[in-house]
């Protein structure tokens, strides 16, 4: 490590991007979005840019989520933004090459994280380091995975759920579902146009996520006013939604974020369950911001689940620690190839 080598530590999610410099902190957060125009496949947009033209495009414009499931869709795409975030990170004259940490999800395939290591160093790194996203929420949440204690994480993204116990630095159960935010987002739209016979894009309802919903019924609701087209009239109308049909709507994909834990608890040996038991499950991501997800979590479960600080910024936040300190870490992150 010469004094010039930078290091990034990058959370390459299927909803946002964020990127870690040691010594600064989080420098970037964009959203995982790329705009492609179709006559010379040129690329129009990167990261907020590009969000705000989602299902706002002339049909010329398609806008890519080039990280579908937390897996790479899309090649050429997914290392353009690797290589956006790259030189927007290091500055326009920065002639050397960054070290790079990429998290991935931990059901990745070893052809899916090689692909990840190739796109980096196509994007401008001069070695990139994969390390699941579960080991580094758990070491941004300031969980001592190198003691011989059980800590049980879940990261509910954008496009996956993660669950995973850790102990002695590696993973001994986990499980990785391909149903998190993006899935919730789409049941409340499902639900939005079957009950008012609205359609209404994914922003809105992630809109509506946000500001109303919830994971277990609440006695003094909220309420949110929905706008869009009329399925029958195909004019603009509005409708009022309260957060318990929000409750209802999403039943299914908890059911199946609850189903992961409930797996993974069921793999876990029994002297690390006492652990979880004694310390609760961590939770990070930032779907597990859904009101009330802990105690839904706990019902379900009979275990105590404990929101994060800084859910969003844990497997970031992981990113910059371990590359910090790699002696210490490389052991957790390079033991599986």
């Amino acid at each position: 490590m010469g004094i010039f080598s930078k290091k990034l530590g990058i959370d390459l999610g299927t909803a946002n991007t964020l990127v870690f410099l040691p010594g600064k902190g989080i420098i970037l957060n964009e959203p995982s979005v790329v705009a492609v125009s179709e006559q010379d496949n040129k690329i129009m947009a990167i990261g907020f840019e590009a969000k705000d033209m989602i299902g706002k495009t002339p049909e010329s414009i398609i806008t890519y989520c080039p990280m579908k499931d937390g897996v790479i869709a899309d090649h050429r795409v997914t290392e353009a933004m690797l290589r956006y975030f790259i030189n927007k990170a290091m500055g326009k004259f920065n002639i050397f090459k960054p070290d790079v940490m990429v998290s991935v999800p931990a059901g990745i395939t070893s052809t899916e994280r090689r692909a990840v290591v190739e796109a980096a160093i196509r994007a401008g790194a001069k070695n990139a380091y994969v390390v699941k996203e579960p080991i580094l929420a758990a070491i941004g949440a300031g969980v001592p995975i190198y003691e011989a204690r059980g800590h049980m994480i879940v990261d509910i993204g954008g496009g996956t759920t993660d669950v995973a116990v850790i102990s002695l630095g590696g993973i001994v159960a986990s499980t990785s579902v391909k149903c998190a935010g993006n899935k919730i987002d789409q049941a409340i739209a499902d639900y939005i146009k079957k009950t008012f016979n609205l359609a209404i894009g994914d922003r809105t309802a992630e809109e509506v996520k946000i500001k109303i919903g919830a994971a277990v019924p609440l006695e003094e609701e909220l309420h949110a006013t929905i706008k869009g087209r009329d399925f029958i009239q195909g004019l603009p109308r509005s409708a009022q939604i309260s957060t318990n049909e929000i409750v209802k709507a999403i039943d299914g994909e908890l059911k199946m974020m609850v189903k992961a834990i409930k797996d993974v608890l069921q793999e876990t040996p029994p002297e690390l369950s006492s652990d979880i038991m004694d310390h609760g499950i961590i939770m990070t991501g930032g779907s597990s911001m859904l009101r009330n997800l802990t105690d839904l979590v706990y019902r379900k479960t009979g275990v105590k689940a404990i929101l994060a600080d800084d859910p969003l910024f844990c497997v970031v936040n992981g990113t910059g620690i371990a590359l910090e300190h790699l002696d210490v870490y490389k052991k957790a992150i390079l033991s599986k190839k």
